[in-house]
């Protein structure tokens, strides 16, 4: 029979399912609660991380209608749930877990999408959101500057066959 807490803590994590553009699931196993405050306040900006009972989450995520994670939930688990950036809060777990080897990514969901470890590592090497507008940026300028120089190159080699003709003129007489 489920208690009130269990209820409570299952609909919590189902809100919080529905409402993230990303989800992480990690294994915490030897990391130290100031290390873990390291790493909420590392990924503060684009996500919350949640420790969370297995069978719980689960429950959580089959109600908010996330398949595919059933899997993941093994061992101490630890949940990422972003609601920023995803591509910053994977950038932030992926470097805490470079220097603090204990805390392992198993996987996640990306917009419906079920990712592995590896995926998310790939996520996490992609550039921000910033950086690939100020690129198409400078893809869409250089065009435009293309095509303004285009436009312009008949106009200035008329003036110069004028100028050449004009030179000539007042050579001839």
């Amino acid at each position: 029979m489920a208690t009130p807490d269990k209820v409570s803590a299952v609909k919590e994590l189902a809100d919080q399912f529905r409402d993230s553009a990303a989800v992480v699931i990690t294994e915490y196993r030897g990391l130290s609660v100031p290390q873990l405050a390291e790493l909420r306040t590392a990924i503060r900006a684009s996500a919350t991380f949640k420790v969370a009972k297995n069978t719980l989450a689960a429950r959580a995520a089959r109600d908010a209608g996330v398949e595919g994670l059933d899997d993941l939930f093994v061992g101490p688990t630890a949940i990422a749930f972003v609601t920023g950036d995803p591509v910053e809060a994977a950038k932030g777990l992926k470097e805490f877990s470079k220097a603090n080897p204990d805390l392992v990514l198993k996987g996640g969901v990306l917009d419906g999408v079920v990712l592995s470890a590896e995926e998310i590592n790939k996520v996490a090497d992609l550039e921000s959101r910033e950086v690939l507008l100020a690129k198409t940026a400078g893809v869409l300028k250089a065009s435009l500057l293309g095509a303004a120089y285009l436009f312009q190159a008949p106009l200035s080699q008329g003036v110069r066959t004028f100028d050449a003709l004009r030179a000539k003129q007042e050579d001839a007489a």
